[in-house]
């Protein structure tokens, strides 16, 4: 019998009937830029989210560089951020000339913590960016009595973790500003966008000042005092955005199926560990499917299984090249730090195929593979997915 040949992404977009019926909606009403869709994904996420204030934006990197200039932060003032993980958010720090203060991060939830961020905390901290990293919520209670003790903004990167739950609320509701990416591999997917959401509004009105003009506005003295730039999402992307933040449930169940199918496979491959969720984490959804190599690993077997996995047809790749270890971070004045967490997470830390349209035969060779390739370096040590 002929072996199956393997061709397996580490994404692809979920997409049905209702994203198609959405975008020929948009050619058919004449309006490609910002336009009432967009409101209506804006009004959808803050009624999810119990926030008062939405913000359709065009990049989450943009996004955050608007919250920062809105607020009024800028060159000379410094933002405390995680090191670990992929962090569009962190370039938004050095887009509006302020400084990034990385931390390191709790090793089993590979969150910042706000007893990390205290070795960061200077004169000059005004804001304190923290993520869920991989889907798991961070410990929000401690980092809003941070921020609240030394007076900081919370900014909170939630896009990697649509759907996940911390003692009752999901996240995206616990920053004084939060964010989401409306990007692949997540599971709100519209190409490129992003959402946030704050209860402040005065920091709503300013944010839709600087966003964008709307037609209304175009001939007003007092609006055009200030300038704009132009990161309203436009309604091609809202249309996909909002058909799937309709279908948010569904996406967010099958994903859960695909986790399931992944955990049940583990079990009967020894030596693979189920993934750890915090004590007061309600639910995690899964951003990718992350594994975590025992300490006997080190990078280069880590790239070593890589390479397997990428040779039996199966894309995978490192989690994160940590941002204390990138030229533009270290090179701000400071010298290279020693993040042990952060590094010995990083070195060994792999994602996997994760997205709604992998069968269960697919990620019974996918472990597999990675399980094999494991025992092929000769480290013979936990992994931990």
């Amino acid at each position: 019998m002929k072996p199956i040949a393997y061709d397996l992404r580490l994404d692809e977009p979920d997409h049905d009937e209702l994203e198609q019926q959405m975008l020929a909606a948009v050619f058919a009403s004449g309006y490609l830029s910002a336009g009432p869709l967009g409101e209506r994904l804006e009004a959808a996420v803050a009624q999810q989210l119990s926030r008062r204030h939405a913000l359709a934006m065009s990049s989450p990197t943009l996004a955050l560089w608007l919250v920062l200039r809105a607020a009024g932060i800028g060159p000379g003032d410094e933002v405390i951020a995680p090191s670990y993980g992929w962090r569009p958010l962190a370039d938004a720090v050095l887009l509006a000339g302020a400084r990034v203060a990385l931390a390191d991060v709790d090793y089993w939830s590979g969150c910042l913590t706000a007893e990390k961020a205290a070795t960061c905390l200077g004169p000059r901290t005004r804001a304190v960016l923290a993520a869920n990293a991989a889907g798991h919520p961070a410990d929000w209670a401690a980092l809003r009595d941070f921020a609240e003790t030394h007076d900081l903004l919370l900014l909170e990167d939630s896009g990697e973790a649509i759907g996940s739950r911390y003692r009752g609320q999901e996240v995206g509701s616990f920053g004084d500003c939060a964010i989401f990416d409306f990007r692949a591999p997540g599971p709100i997917a519209c190409g490129q966008g992003a959402m946030v959401l704050t209860d402040d509004i005065d920091l709503a009105s300013r944010l839709r000042l600087l966003r964008a003009r709307s037609f209304a506005e175009r001939g007003s003295v007092v609006a055009g005092t200030l300038p704009v730039a132009e990161l309203a999402m436009d309604e091609v992307n809202a249309a996909l955005a909002l058909a799937q933040w309709t279908r948010r449930e569904e996406l967010l169940a099958r994903r859960k199926r695909v986790e399931a199918d992944y955990l049940a496979v583990i079990q009967s491959f020894e030596g693979i560990k189920p993934p750890y969720v915090g004590p007061e984490v309600d639910q995690v959804h899964w951003f990718l499917a992350l594994l975590h190599l025992g300490t006997r690993f080190t990078r280069d077997s880590r790239d070593a299984i890589l390479e397997d996995l990428r040779t039996a047809g199966v894309e995978a790749t490192s989690y994160c090249r940590p941002l204390h270890r990138q030229a533009r971070y270290f090179e701000q004045g400071r010298p290279r730090q020693d993040l042990r967490v952060t590094d010995k997470l990083a070195e060994r830390a792999l994602a996997l195929p994760f997205h709604a349209r992998l069968e269960p035969e697919a990620i019974e060779f996918i472990v597999r593979t990675a399980k094999d390739a494991s025992v092929n370096v000769g480290a013979g040590a936990a992994i931990y997915l």
